[in-house]
């Protein structure tokens, strides 16, 4: 196992010597959560070589379009300008459905005088866990990422349907954590052990969710880097192993209608540089910083929540009573709230954010989560009461749509001192664009209500 924390380039070229790599995948995170990046032979890739893309690679949206005028040019040159890009040693794989032996290795971004690019999703990331840093402290984060396996699809107009399993029969109803609902697909979750395993990915349990061909793996907690880049390698391997078994894996927050959406719960804790959980008083009780992170998620959640629910798609996740949370109430081992408290030692006492949905992109869904947090301590901002009852039955407390949710980020001038205003402007107006383009789109609910009865 390799102590990534400590990996050189130097040491870098000494694993991909002893795994004989021919090709190296140099990838970059996009806005989206996409790899971008070129692949190089193994003979030109080296640290004086360095390697460029257009700024505008980590700007795109998930159509890929761009603005042509606005505030995205005050911080996009006109001009489009390379990035140089810098290799993260300790972010190396191999890539375990290659044919011939073949590396890949996360990149971050910078600009020609070696400032990391402001928004670029790793550099924004990097930004926020500084910020832990020079207080002493160090976030600790353990993603749950929910996804559908459904049936291969070529047609967009076509509604997605839970696939075959080895017994030959598609889900017809809720299976949640059922042991036999997973094992009808154990072709294709051994291929991803084994892909994680040779990828040293450190995913923990995987269960079936309460959804038609739904499941979710936990990752072991870790350093919020090391595990945004694990959720991002992930995402690619379940794709790419689904792929393989004539199926798709897909992290929309709702991909099917009438079944729940996934969701990417964060548990979330901070610890000194002793080690101990800032979270928790010598006594084992709950600390204030606790309840000052607590009110720092309530006061920040509903303007991040275009970086937790980035896409059109996501608010049809949020709604009552569909497993997915409508509020900002907080409550301990209350899985109707937005924030939940686990029943845990002190040691080990955390924060749940329930909000972020599975098509948040990693790196932003982190950062933003603990930007709320961050700003919570700082400002100290006391929490409401906990919610000891069903929050189901309180009203709608979050954006419901995404053109709300991106006027709260506009408007909300703490969140982008924290994230960067760089960062704010390019993904706010990249946002705008997407959600333009969907608009021109007429679904089929407005072809069967609307056609012949307005």
């Amino acid at each position: 196992m390799v102590d990534r924390d400590k990996f050189t380039f130097s040491e870098l070229e000494q694993w991909l010597n002893q795994h004989r790599v021919t090709e190296i995948e140099c990838l970059v995170p996009d806005l989206t959560g996409v790899a971008r990046g070129k692949i190089l032979p193994r003979e030109k890739f080296n640290e004086d070589r360095g390697m460029r893309l257009p700024e505008v690679v980590v700007a795109m949206g998930v159509t890929g379009e761009f603005p042509e005028e606005g505030p995205y040019y005050d911080v996009i040159t006109p001009t489009d300008r390379d990035m140089h890009l810098r290799p993260d040693p300790s972010t190396v794989r191999i890539v375990p459905w290659a044919a011939d032996p073949t590396a890949q290795v996360i990149h971050d971004c910078y600009d020609r005088d070696g400032k990391l690019v402001p928004y670029a999703p790793r550099s924004v990331l990097r930004r926020v866990c500084g910020l832990y840093d020079a207080e002493g402290w160090s976030p600790v984060v353990a993603p749950e990422l929910e996804f559908y396996l459904v049936a291969r699809n070529t047609d967009p107009d076509v509604p997605l349907k839970p696939p075959i399993g080895r017994s030959g029969r598609s889900e017809t109803s809720r299976q949640a954590y059922s042991i036999d609902a997973v094992n009808e697909f154990d072709p294709l979750f051994e291929d991803v052990y084994e892909y994680c395993d040779k990828m040293e990915l450190n995913v923990d349990t995987l269960i079936h969710e309460i959804g038609a061909g739904q499941m979710e793996i936990n990752f072991f907690h870790a350093h919020p880097l090391g595990l945004a880049d694990e959720v991002f390698l992930f995402k690619r391997t379940v794709r790419e192993a689904a792929l393989r078994h004539d199926m798709f894996a897909t992290f929309m927050a709702k991909p099917i209608a009438g079944e729940p959406g996934s969701a990417m719960h964060v548990h979330q804790s901070v610890v000194d540089r002793d080690g101990r959980n800032i979270f928790s008083n010598d006594d084992g009780s709950a600390s204030q910083a606790f309840h000052w992170y607590i009110g720092g998620l309530q006061r920040y959640i509903p303007a991040a929540m275009a970086l937790f629910a980035p896409y059109v798609n996501s608010y049809r996740r949020l709604a009552r009573f569909t497993a997915a949370p409508i509020n900002i109430q907080w409550g301990v081992d209350n899985r109707t709230v937005g924030i939940r408290s686990p029943v845990a030692p002190p040691q080990a006492r955390r924060i749940e954010n329930r909000v972020i949905g599975a098509d948040a992109n990693p790196y932003v869904a982190l950062a933003a989560t603990l930007a709320c947090g961050w700003l919570g301590i700082k400002n100290r901002i006391e929490p409401t009461p906990e919610c000891k009852g069903d929050a189901y039955l309180g009203e709608y407390q979050l954006p419901r749509s995404l053109g709300e949710a991106l006027q709260l980020l506009r408007d909300e001038a703490d969140l982008a001192a924290v994230l960067g205003r760089e960062f704010v402007t390019v993904y706010s107006e990249i946002k705008e664009i997407e959600y333009a383009e969907f608009m021109k789109v007429i679904s089929p609910w407005e072809r069967e209500h609307l056609l012949l009865h307005v």
